[in-house]
């Protein structure tokens, strides 16, 4: 497997764009929260026979969490926390929408393709094809870029920035091994 910088350095290559940049900072966790919002209508706890909590807790989000938490782990320690956020984030955006009364299908779809239909606009004017295209584990890798390059337009010094004048630093919590 290759190692972070490796893979932030090829997503990188095809998000280069400022406007496809920012489409990806608004749209990544757009993505995040109604893909898991979909998967969590897939009740694995009920068909296993589970019950309560059990039962709801364990859907398609939570078990693709924790085998994406695999990859994230053999990323970096940094990397598996920052994602454990990102769940822990949708999974209460997800709760909201329940607790709403709304349809979490019909909101998570909704937001997934208005969302994958920016990405596919941001890579048009880019010009590229998104990375995911050569290699689904890039669908892992752009929280962990737009989470390193949001920082990095507040002005946060992170590591692996695109505009870091050092791209081999490897100070800060997100590093690889």
């Amino acid at each position: 497997m290759r190692s972070l910088p490796q893979f932030l350095g090829d997503y990188g290559e095809s998000h280069q764009n400022s406007f496809n940049q920012w489409v990806h900072i608004v749209c990544v966790p757009a993505i995040v929260f109604s893909t898991l919002g979909l998967l969590w209508l897939i009740p694995i706890g009920s068909w296993l026979g589970l019950t309560g909590a059990a039962a709801e807790w364990l859907n398609g989000a939570t078990v693709l969490a924790a085998v994406s938490g695999v990859v994230y782990l053999r990323l970096s320690l940094g990397v598996f926390v920052l994602m454990a956020g990102w769940f822990a984030v949708s999974a209460w955006i997800i709760q909201s929408v329940l607790a709403a009364g709304w349809s979490l299908f019909w909101t998570s779809l909704v937001v997934w393709i208005a969302a994958w239909a920016l990405q596919v606009y941001g890579h048009k004017i880019e010009g590229k094809k998104p990375s995911f295209v050569e290699d689904l584990v890039f669908l892992l890798i752009g929280p962990i870029f737009v989470s390193i390059e949001f920082a990095a337009k507040l002005g946060i010094p992170v590591p692996y920035a695109l505009n870091s004048h050092d791209k081999n630093q490897s100070g800060g919590h997100i590093q690889g091994h």
